[in-house]
């Protein structure tokens, strides 16, 4: 290094427990140690445990400080060198805020420090907390807005649940931690970042919120934190791209890696420290925090384009180009990981919900990625295996088409009614970039509040889902398809050209966030208008949950 040597991310807390949290942080160099120092006057001091992230890289997509390797931009993958530092702080006590700082030693006595900040045991029950609920990231425009936001609207928050999609493509360096954009997610989390929004000639830049220095995230896998066939093409977003079902891949690479020739989430489980199940590792879970039990699942599948015009492996039909060569096929939109009934995650799920943690708790939360109701796009087609149909004449294929058909969704035919009868109070996802809420006949709340960064809009109004005709299968272009209907926001909706209240917020300029404040049980959710940055953020919507 031919400068000082500096931290490429802040500290931030992990996996706490009642009497211990962790602290972790990222470089760009091994060093020789790395330290956190904690309590009164930082006297104590604990040592941090190193480890290389194995496939985090950069290519010709990155926006990164510098470009080039050898003089030339990328023209393919190129391995980034980061480290991820790892220290548990113990002898806590719980309701009891200590101070620390981290610290990490290049060489030659070079060192840099961090600011110091606090940390905490997790929260007994009794305990009111506020927890900052959001998602799909990604980079977007108005995220680092959304962050500042929700330190200056409601202060320190005690916990995060990301339901998923933190990043775009998960095995490039920069999206998490320093992309030229100014909006990568530790920056956006950290009070680190520098996004600019300009509107009417008026530029403002956004700093995102220190937030995940003082309180644990608690994140799910989305469809952006799935990586494809590994190193198997030219760039991260079609490697990204390359998912091919577990089955696929055995047939097709048989005696080679089954993970490296399918789907992976290696980087998102490197980069985060998350509860266990024995079942399902860091990837679905479940944890205690103060009055809550929040499980964790892993429902997510590809995302492919609903086009129909066949020139591009999409939701119903593989591109024209590729009929011959089923080693390029998409196989539609696969789910990564069961949760039909009778499945491995499903018998954990109902474990669980069984479980004397998840009946004594006050508060009962399920968080996941792909939504069960919504307004948005990405809810159609069902969430069900692709059934696969090849069309032939004279044995030549003419098309090959995906049906999902929709009474074998496993999410409303099988996961919510093991929550209704589990009394489970509030389900809550992500996935399509806007915010919409529903409740169920018992007294269920679904909650997306997923319009941080921008929106892909609302099948509503004169607005209608792209989907086929002439299928088997009946796929919904408004509306929510799963029955429910949203409901309108309780304190301030924005109105719709017609005059009259929209029950959802699906916008590129304006941004939401939702707190679930445990103390009363009340979630609410917050707009700020990014076109307006003098304005005041706007409490639009409350509800208590039963």
């Amino acid at each position: 290094m031919t400068s000082a040597p500096q931290l490429l991310t802040d500290p931030f807390l992990q996996l706490p427990t009642e009497t211990s949290v962790r602290v972790v942080w990222f470089t760009e160099f091994a060093g020789v140690k790395h330290i956190v120092s904690y309590g009164e006057n930082l006297k104590q001091t604990v040592k941090a445990s190193t480890t290389q992230l194995s496939r985090i890289r950069e290519d010709q997509q990155s926006r990164v400080a510098s470009q080039t390797q050898n003089g030339q931009v990328y023209q393919e993958p190129v391995k980034r060198d980061i480290w991820r530092h790892e220290a548990e702080v113990t002898g806590l006590t719980p309701g009891m805020r200590v101070p620390y700082r981290i610290t990490s030693v290049h060489k030659d006595d070079e060192s840099v420090s961090s600011d110091v900040f606090t940390l905490a045991a997790t929260p007994k029950p009794g305990t009111p907390l506020k927890i900052l609920l959001t998602s799909d990231h990604q980079l977007k425009p108005m995220t680092a807005a959304n962050l500042q936001k929700v330190v200056e609207t409601v202060g320190q928050v005690d916990g995060v649940w990301f339901a998923g999609d933190l990043i775009n493509t998960p095995d490039r360096a920069s999206e998490w931690f320093d992309d030229n954009s100014g909006g990568a997610l530790f920056p956006g989390l950290q009070g680190r970042a520098k996004y600019e929004i300009t509107h009417n000639g008026v530029k403002t830049t956004y700093t995102g919120g220190k937030i995940i220095q003082y309180a644990p995230m608690f994140t799910c896998i989305g469809n952006h934190e799935v990586m494809g066939r590994f190193a198997s093409t030219g760039s991260l977003n079609n490697e990204f791209d390359n998912t091919i079902p577990r089955a696929i891949s055995q047939k097709l690479y048989s005696g080679k890696s089954l993970i490296d020739n399918s789907f992976n989430t290696f980087t998102y489980e490197e980069i985060f420290t998350l509860p266990k199940s024995k079942e399902g590792g860091k990837r679905y879970y479940a944890v205690s925090f103060g009055d809550v039990r929040l499980v964790v699942l892993y429902v997510t599948n590809m995302w492919r384009t609903p086009s129909l015009d066949g020139k591009n492996k999409g939701r119903y039909r593989e591109a024209e180009k590729d009929l011959n060569n089923p080693e390029k096929w998409g196989y539609g939109q696969i789910i990564y990981e069961p949760i039909a009934k009778g499945s491995t995650q499903y018998n954990w799920l109902k474990a669980e919900l069984k479980s004397p943690e998840f009946k004594q708790a006050k508060y009962k939360v399920v968080m996941f990625h792909h939504p069960p109701h919504t307004l948005g796009d990405n809810i159609v087609p069902a969430y069900t295996d692709p059934v696969q149909i090849i069309e032939r004449d004279d044995g030549k294929i003419k098309a090959v088409r995906y049906e999902y058909p929709k009474d074998a969704d496993y999410i409303i035919r099988d996961v919510v009614p093991l929550l209704e009868t589990a009394d489970v109070q509030l389900v809550f996802y992500g996935h399509s970039h806007l915010w919409n809420r529903f409740v169920s006949p018992n007294g269920m709340h679904f909650l997306e509040t997923s319009n941080v960064g921008n929106t892909y809009g609302a099948a509503w109004g004169e607005r209608k889902r792209e989907v086929p005709t002439g299928y088997q299968e009946d796929y919904v272009k408004q509306g929510n398809p799963n029955g429910l209907e949203p409901i309108v926001p309780a304190i301030a909706p924005l109105l719709g050209e017609d005059g009259k209240p929209m029950p959802y917020i699906a916008s590129k300029d304006i941004t939401v966030f939702s707190i679930f404040d445990t103390g009363t049980g009340t979630i609410s959710s917050y707009r700020f208008d990014t076109r307006k940055p003098d304005s005041e953020v706007v409490k639009f919507d409350e509800f208590k949950l039963k």
